[in-house]
């Protein structure tokens, strides 16, 4: 794999998504965010990551970083979204870049990502001609390195790392309780970028901060192996240890979060195989939450009459039962399976005829319409 990155450079990311806000308002705290990059890169840190829709966040970046910092001694990832509600138009969407530019005062931008592609927005940045335009971008030197961040299937990344071989980097979601799930897929994806001879970012590496605070069960796992260690520190450690990532992004909110993710990736050591083992060991414990059996065999799908994707369903339901999170649930219910709502169901009953694990499909959609349609 090629080094985008010296090799002097901290494989943390500063997330600059989840800023710290000052007490009782939306708007960022610029005094700590300027803090946490200062203490940031006073500990190695270098690559800091951002995006034309965090709403605040480019403007932010120029005042703690841009504005302060000689612009060789760090590294800028940003990102063009074609999505509908950023970019109603060709035009639009390639005019992002200079907005972005205008907006930190970078003068160009080291990784620059096609943002958020899933089998939804493709066909988008296929019609406006964006991948064509990455590198007219990078030729007029805007841009140092160009990728995307991902969230489908590993069938869709297969395809479009055969269709785009220049791509120099991917994006993926990954962490440890994602690793085998059906619906994210963390693992064939890592891989599939890996056979394309793609370095990998991770995102979502504490999956939004929910592996930072797990249910008790997992707790008690991990502080049992380890008491002084955080659980956010084991799910860092368990994407940094994957030999093809280059980078760990972590959105940082607060002083804390960021000194806790340094103090774990500045002198990094991998998981042994002893600490592997107790990963699993709290995946499992995870997945005790998770009472919707589904092994995502896919079996009941091809013959539905409604084009319900049903393990992708039960598999977003499941993270609700895990986590608790309704809001988030219903969100990820919105966008990420794909195909029809569980409200679309005619029990017909083929589905579970068809499921080996003999799961009564049909009221578990009821379920699901009933906890993330209302």
């Amino acid at each position: 794999m090629e080094n985008l990155l010296t090799d002097n450079c901290m494989r943390l990311g500063f997330g600059m998504m989840r800023l710290p806000r000052t007490e009782g308002t939306k708007e960022i705290d610029l005094e700590q965010t300027k803090q946490m990059v200062d203490e940031f890169i006073e500990a190695g840190g270098k690559y800091f990551d951002t995006a034309f829709i965090y709403e605040g966040s480019e403007a932010a970046t120029k005042a703690a970083l841009c504005d302060r910092y000689p612009r060789e001694s760090y590294y800028l990832a940003d990102k063009l979204n074609a999505s509908e509600f950023a970019a109603k138009s060709e035009e639009e969407a390639k005019n992002q870049i200079h907005i972005s530019l205008e907006r930190t005062g970078a003068g160009y931008i080291d990784f620059y990502l096609l943002h958020g592609i899933d089998e939804g927005n493709k066909d988008k940045f296929d019609r406006f001609g964006i991948w064509d335009y990455m590198k007219q971008l990078k030729e007029q030197g805007l841009i140092r390195h160009y990728g995307f961040s991902f969230h489908s299937t590993p069938e869709h990344l297969e395809q479009l790392l055969t269709d785009h071989p220049d791509v120099e980097f991917v994006q993926l979601q990954i962490n440890y309780s994602d690793w085998e799930d059906a619906l994210i897929c963390s693992r064939r994806c890592y891989e599939i970028a890996t056979e394309h001879g793609k370095p990998v970012i991770v995102m979502e590496p504490v999956k939004g901060g929910k592996l930072a605070d797990p249910p008790q069960a997992a707790k008690d796992i991990l502080q049992g192996a380890s008491p002084d260690a955080s659980c956010a520190s084991w799910a860092i450690r368990f994407v940094a240890s994957l030999p093809n990532v280059m980078m760990v992004l972590s959105g940082m909110s607060d002083i804390e979060q960021m000194k806790d993710n340094v103090s774990v990736m500045s002198q990094f050591q991998p998981l042994s195989d002893e600490e592997h083992q107790v990963l699993e060991k709290a995946t499992q414990a995870l997945q005790q939450y998770a009472d919707i059996a589904c092994t995502a065999c896919h079996y009941c799908t091809p013959g539905c009459p409604m084009d319900i994707h049903i393990p992708e369903i039960f598999a977003v339901m499941n993270v609700y039962k895990m986590y608790g999170n309704l809001t988030e649930a219903r969100n990820e219910y919105n966008w990420r399976p794909g195909g029809e709502k569980a409200s679309a169901c005619v029990q017909c009953g083929q589905c579970e005829e068809a499921c080996p694990q003999h799961l009564p499909i049909v009221s578990l959609l009821e379920e699901v319409v009933e906890t993330l349609e209302q």
